[in-house]
């Protein structure tokens, strides 16, 4: 159990005290010193992985699906930033495992997935083929992964309501399947993006322009001030809008609108959404952590994020930072603040009895008395983000040294989009990466948002 939605009991207070004895050093200058941090907060991350009750499926845990890809889209990173491999062998076995009919749509949870819980396990895929993550002989490239995911999804671009978009649910009998929202859009947006860039197929960028295109058409996507709703729904025609803010949603625009850039050569639309998205992400470093400090500042004032909301910074964090890679001027844009919510978020890594698990709230810099794998993955990603610049090397292409072979027609032979047989669904089971969008935003809703904002 994630205990992420109250303050620390006496207990959890006594706990607190105890893990302070014991902490992660780190020092942001010196890439030995954050690669031992990470190697820490992994370790523990993948002991939560090894416990839990459905070790006996790679890659599924427990309540959720999407959680497993992007997990190892995190511990990808990982390997490719430090050289440890240790984990490789899970991650491998999870991402084949989970491949269904190379495409990651899975029969056995189908019936319940959601757009945004699909393309997580495409960026994953993605991440693999750009970092040239070692494939294994007789299964599919991981490019081709990542298109077997593009091939499935974009036949789901629905033009009956907002004149285009991504539903965020996939079968019209499941709770949201009216509701368009950031993620399940911006997620294929960066899909399709990093794809172009890839392979240098210019299908792919044409798709990538017309969702960014459509997204700026609606709240999803408010080029005037640059920020992204979390959903709008079908019944108004894209016109209303759920305003909850996330960083999951706004790394995954910003993301894409890199790899477009750096594909297009440098295209003026591209640099304005770079630098629009990125300015208005701002948000996420309120004064509660000096301005500097990351934060979901939707839940974690309040106390109210859920498995889910946990991991958004650990994405967020890791785009953003290798989008320096490939957008030249962009380092002295994001990389100081990531340095210090990483320097931040590791002093909260002093929980339990071995004093090394992590918290929610980085900007109070002490362990919370939470712990769970998801505030695991969290710090992890923010480690690798700070790793990228010693690193110094931008994902690969088919054209400078990517080993993943191209396989364009990935995952068209599938039989998994007819609609499928019901079972028994739990409610864990429907929670996929996509945030429980709030539908009809009232005056109170738009009042709690704004406050929260001001952080």
């Amino acid at each position: 159990m994630i205990f992420s939605n109250w303050l620390p009991t006496l207990l959890g207070g006594a706990l607190v005290a105890q893990g302070a004895l014991a902490a992660i050093d780190l020092s942001i200058n010196d890439p030995n010193s954050i690669k031992q941090a990470a190697k820490t907060v992994a370790t523990d991350m993948m002991t939560y992985y090894n416990d839990r009750d459905s070790k006996a499926i790679p890659g599924k845990f427990d309540g959720t699906w999407w959680e497993g890809g992007s997990m190892f889209m995190i511990l990808i990173q990982y390997w490719f930033l430090t050289g440890d491999s240790e984990f490789n062998e899970e991650v491998q076995a999870g991402m084949y495992w989970q491949k269904g009919d190379d495409n990651y749509f899975p029969s056995n949870y189908s019936q319940y997935l959601g757009n945004d819980d699909q393309v997580f396990w495409g960026l994953a895929a993605m991440t693999a083929a750009e970092l040239n993550y070692p494939e294994q002989d007789g299964q599919p490239s991981w490019v081709s992964l990542a298109q077997g995911v593009f091939n499935t999804q974009a036949p789901r671009w629905d033009t009956s309501s907002c004149h285009g978009g991504m539903r965020w649910q996939i079968w019209p009998y499941q709770p949201g399947y009216t509701t368009k929202n950031a993620i399940s859009n911006g997620g294929l947006f960066q899909l399709s993006a990093r794809l172009a860039l890839y392979t240098g197929n210019t299908t792919y960028s044409e798709w990538a322009e017309r969702i960014w295109d459509w997204s700026a058409t609606t709240p999803l996507l408010k080029q005037k001030n640059w920020n992204i709703a979390d959903s709008t729904t079908c019944e108004t025609q894209c016109t209303d809008h759920g305003d909850w803010q996330w960083t999951y949603n706004y790394g995954t625009y910003i993301s894409g609108a890199a790899y477009m850039y750096n594909f297009t050569n440098g295209t003026q639309k591209w640099k304005d959404g770079i630098t629009g998205l990125v300015g208005s992400s701002s948000q996420f470093y309120p004064t509660s952590g000096g301005g500097n400090i990351l934060s979901e500042i939707t839940c974690e004032p309040i106390n109210k994020c859920d498995r889910n909301q946990i991991t958004f910074k650990a994405y967020f964090a890791s785009w953003l930072a290798f989008m320096t890679t490939i957008v030249p001027g962009t380092y002295d844009l994001v990389m100081p603040k990531l340095q210090t919510s990483a320097q931040a978020a590791v002093k909260t890594c002093t929980g339990l009895s071995d004093g090394t698990h992590c918290g929610i709230k980085w900007y109070t810099q002490t362990w919370d008395g939470t712990d769970g794998l998801e505030q695991q993955m969290a710090v992890l990603g923010v480690l690798n983000a700070v790793l990228v610049p010693f690193k110094n090397q931008a994902p690969f292409t088919a054209d400078n040294g990517g080993i993943s072979k191209s396989n364009p027609n990935a995952g068209t032979n599938s039989s998994d989009n007819a609609v499928p047989q019901l079972n028994n669904i739990t409610t864990g089971d429907r929670a996929g990466a996509g945030v429980l969008t709030v539908i009809f935003v009232t005056a109170w809703a738009i009042a709690v948002t704004w406050m929260i904002r001001g952080g």
